[in-house]
């Protein structure tokens, strides 16, 4: 199995600094147990699986999981899956606000732009 994620640094613009989550990128193919075997494998507090949104509604869906579990939603994972998506699909990367869908429904996250330090994602 290959799929293609990044790990990002929520609440901070420096590496290694900050909250880790991983992002895994089109997941839909992945059944629930192997999301979490595979947040088991990253051993980060969350790893987050990209898949289609189940309404027209959200831009995406996010699903969290940690080392032992399915969240229905968490604040850092989902800054961390908005980052990355802003970051690889250019269709995105206009908007001002994005719409996560996830366990708990559809969340607004407000994309501010970066100063010029580039600081905060």
């Amino acid at each position: 199995m290959n799929k293609d994620f990044v790990q990002v640094d929520a609440f901070s613009a420096r590496q290694l600094y900050g909250n880790p989550a991983a992002v895994v990128f089109d997941a839909d193919d992945l059944p629930s147990e192997t999301m979490q075997k595979i947040a088991q494998e990253m051993n980060l507090s969350e790893t987050v699986f990209i898949v289609k949104p189940t309404t027209g509604e959200a831009d995406y869906r996010a699903r969290i999981f940690t080392p032992k579990s399915e969240l229905p939603f968490a604040g850092h994972p989902t800054v961390a899956a908005a980052h990355a998506l802003l970051e690889r699909i250019p269709a995105l990367a206009g908007k001002s606000l994005l719409r996560q869908e996830c366990g708990i429904g559809i969340i607004p996250v407000e994309v501010l732009a970066r100063p010029e330090d580039g600081c905060c994602a």
